[in-house]
């Protein structure tokens, strides 16, 4: 593992973060890491985090943020029409120096590793704890077998070894279990974090909730083995008391984020990548993406109103209104009489065509990008999990027994609300009953579990565009759920949607014996056939 993981990289991290000066900066030298704050330290790792998820930083390739790729293969997002291809992105040209999620999130659990050593009192370190698991879920999610037993000890081992991702989530479980515990038994004399927890505001009632939540994904994430299924429900079940996320306590940061283009952008992370910067132009890769035909006809076709709130309506005027279309989709809902979307599938290097009255002739139309939904204001929250992941999440677990006690189908439709909610849906409430009542959408409360299964899941789906691609991507792998096509690109060939992404060149560098251990390695088909142990 690279040499970065010390305490002085930890303390340049976070002081190259600072987005707001009384809370994320340090007061003394940065080059002496004695000086860092628990509350610093907690405050600037917080934020780093939001930043992983919410794509804020492109990383080696230039155009992508962290999980950019992720919106693409789940159906969100198709490379835009309106610039030379993408071949590398669209024919799956992946290799050891096309994405690196592995750098930033451990160096981001250098941070939390610094916490926990700051021996700040059970709050402090309690948080800590949580988001090391929320990180290394992500790790072994992104790549199955990574260093953890042996990690974040710096130059004390600079090659550590692999533990296998099923041994990595039993073990997560257990230091949850620990940090939940370790919260409720806090004393007088324990610190509370207050501001300096951007995310809580120091509420610890909410962490644990938020601990058991994530609790609750692990678990499901690993439904597939049959050999851990009562296990995995017993852990359930022993914290179901605590409760869980719901529509009024979803994980998200904000430290104060601003709408100024110093520092690289001290916007929410998810407007720094996908909308524009302070002074109106592009910002990240705004330009180069627009929407993806299958998601905008998922929810055209269901008249489901989060369309014209997830995407932009195009700049094609009449659009609605169009005929004979190639290359492409239109799509409209009746709340927004006259407002269509215009998409395109993954892979696609046309722009989309049709007869927009009162033309007699086929011609381009504007294509969609991300609307006011999604890109609410350069100061928005920024979600780590939202109320309508954990609403879906808690809906299979009652679903799947997992959850003792509950209806599924209160939760599954608190999902859809919180998402209708989230997405800044007009009259949320009465919107959301309206799109509950199609047949097609309903909660298949007489079904079986399967059915169940896949309602929720599609709908967790239609709800994480775009903040939450990563988790939508898992899902689709976990359970097949949504079959979302693969690039029509020509050359794409891809057998079947990307099982993972391969290991980062840095490793290769300064790991290579460990990394070089690690199954099926060297297999050319390595990225459609490796899959994460919990895979479907």
């Amino acid at each position: 593992m690279k040499k970065y993981i010390t305490i002085l990289i930890l303390t340049l991290t976070i002081a190259g973060s600072s987005c707001k000066k009384d809370f994320l900066s340090l007061e003394k030298n940065p080059n002496v890491p004695s000086v860092a704050s628990p509350q610093l330290l907690l405050s600037g790792a917080l934020r780093q985090t939001a930043g992983i998820v919410n794509n804020a930083t492109a990383n080696s390739t230039g155009n992508f943020g962290y999980y950019t790729m992720y919106a693409g293969w789940s159906g969100y997002i198709s490379w835009s029409t309106g610039y030379q291809a993408n071949t590398a992105f669209e024919q799956y040209v992946i290799t050891t120096s096309t994405y690196d999620i592995w750098t930033p999130l451990y160096l981001n659990l250098s941070n939390y590793n610094a916490l926990i050593g700051a021996s700040a009192g059970a709050n402090f370190t309690g948080i800590a704890k949580i988001m090391t698991v929320f990180n290394f879920e992500a790790l072994v999610d992104n790549y199955n077998n990574v260093p953890y037993s042996q990690a974040l000890k710096g130059t004390k081992n600079l090659t550590p070894a692999y533990d296998n991702g099923s041994v990595i989530y039993d073990d997560l479980m257990k230091q949850l279990d620990a940090a939940i515990v370790m919260i409720q038994k806090a004393g007088t004399g324990d610190a509370n974090p207050g501001k300096s927890d951007i995310m809580y505001g120091g509420n610890m009632t909410n962490w644990l909730k938020f601990a058991n939540t994530l609790k609750l994904r692990l678990a499901l994430r690993q439904s597939n083995i049959s050999a851990k299924t009562a296990a995995l429900k017993a852990a359930v079940a022993a914290t179901a008391s605590i409760g869980y996320i719901d529509g009024t306590n979803g994980a998200v940061v904000n430290p104060g984020y601003t709408n100024s283009d110093l520092g690289g952008g001290q916007q929410s992370p998810l407007y720094i990548a996908y909308g524009l910067t302070a002074s109106g132009g592009s910002s990240g890769v705004n330009a180069t993406y627009q929407a993806n035909a299958y998601a905008a006809h998922f929810y055209g076709s269901n008249n489901d109103p989060r369309l014209v709130q997830v995407y932009s309506a195009t700049t094609t005027a009449n659009a609605a209104n169009a005929t004979s279309i190639t290359d492409g989709s239109v799509d409209s809902v009746s709340s927004a009489k006259g407002i269509a979307v215009v998409s395109s599938p993954f892979g696609s290097s046309n722009p989309p065509k049709g007869i927009v009255p009162p033309a007699t002739k086929s011609a381009n139309m504007g294509p969609s990008k991300y609307g006011p939904g999604v890109l609410k204001s350069p100061t928005m929250n920024a979600n780590v999990m939202s109320s309508a992941e954990a609403l879906f999440l808690q809906a299979e677990g009652v679903a799947a027994g997992y959850i003792p006690t509950g209806s599924a189908q209160a939760l599954y439709n608190a999902g859809i609300l919180a998402s209708f909610v989230d997405d800044l849906v007009p009259n949320a409430a009465t919107a959301a009953a309206t799109y509950i009542a199609q047949p097609q959408i309903a909660y298949p409360t007489g079904g079986t579990f399967a059915q169940q299964q896949t309602a929720i899941i599609t709908q967790k789906w239609a709800a994480l565009n775009l903040y939450g691609a990563f988790e939508a991507f898992n899902e689709m792998r976990r359970t097949g759920i949504p079959n979302v096509p693969t690039s029509i690109y020509p050359g794409a060939n891809a057998p079947n949607q990307v099982t993972r992404i391969p290991y980062p060149f840095v490793e290769f560098s300064t790991n290579a014996a460990n990394v070089g251990a690690q199954p099926n390695i060297n297999d050319p088909k390595y990225i459609f056939t490796n899959k994460i142990f919990w895979a479907k």
